[in-house]
C-alpha cells in the first residue's frame, strides 16, 4: 500500500502530466495551504492527516474507471471526457478544504468512563466564505491555473444537487445547464460520491 509520500508524488505526477501552464505554482500553493496533510472531513470519510490527498486520488481512480466503462458503451463520449480534464477536475475538486481544518485537543470519556485527551479537527470557514465548489474554482484561478469552462463547471458542481439552493431558481437552472453542457459534471460528481460512500466506507466485520 502506498504511503502518504508516495501518494503525494503520484498526485503531483498526474498534475504535471496534464502539461497545464502554472501547474508547478498550483503544487507549491497546495503545499503552503496544507493540502497534503489535511483530512477529507471532520468526522466522516478519511478524517485523518493525509485524508484529503487520499480522497482526491480515489476520486480520480473512480472517475477513470467510470470513463473507461462509459466510452465502451458510448464511444462518442471520449472527446467530451478528456483525460487531462478528468485529472484536474478530480484531483483539485476539494482544493477549498486545504486550509479550513485545524487540530484541537478535547477531553472525552473513553469506553470505561475515564476522561482522556483526544485529537480532533474543527472547521474554520472564515477564510473566503463563498461556498464549497465555488471556493475551489476561485482558489485555483488565483493560483494561475488556466481552467477550461468544462473543468470549472465540474469543480463548481462536484457536489451535485446537494449544493443547489432550492430557494434559488437561478441556481437550480445553472446546475441543470451545467449538466447539459458537459458530461464531465456528472462524471466528477458520481466519482466523488462513489469514492466517499463506497471506497472509503469503513469495513464492518460480519
Amino acid at each position: 500500500m502506498e504511503n502518504i509520500k508516495e501518494k503525494r508524488e503520484r498526485f503531483c505526477s498526474l498534475l504535471r502530466q496534464t502539461g497545464r501552464e502554472n501547474v508547478e505554482y498550483v503544487i507549491e500553493d497546495l503545499e503552503s495551504f496544507g493540502f497534503f496533510e489535511a483530512p477529507a472531513s471532520v468526522r466522516n470519510h478519511y478524517n485523518h492527516p493525509g485524508g484529503l490527498l487520499e480522497h482526491s486520488l480515489n476520486v480520480y481512480d473512480m472517475a477513470m474507471t467510470l470513463r473507461e466503462g462509459i466510452i465502451k458503451m458510448r464511444p462518442d463520449m471520449e472527446a467530451a471526457l478528456p483525460v487531462n480534464s478528468v485529472i484536474l477536475s478530480t484531483l483539485l475538486h476539494d482544493t477549498c478544504k486545504s486550509n479550513i481544518y485545524r487540530r484541537v485537543t478535547r477531553k472525552r470519556k473513553n469506553e470505561i468512563g475515564m476522561w482522556e485527551e483526544v485529537q480532533e479537527y474543527e472547521v474554520d470557514y472564515s477564510g473566503l466564505p463563498i461556498g464549497h465548489g465555488e471556493k475551489s474554482v476561485v482558489m485555483l484561478l488565483r493560483m494561475g491555473l488556466d481552467l477550461e469552462d468544462e473543468e470549472i463547471l465540474a469543480i463548481r458542481w462536484h457536489m451535485g444537487a446537494w449544493d443547489v439552493d432550492r430557494h434559488s431558481v437561478e441556481e437550480e437552472k445553472s446546475y441543470r445547464e451545467a449538466q447539459r453542457q458537459s458530461p464531465l459534471v456528472a462524471l466528477v460528481h458520481s466519482a466523488d460520491t462513489l469514492a466517499a460512500q463506497i471506497l472509503e466506507r469503513e469495513v464492518v466485520n460480519q
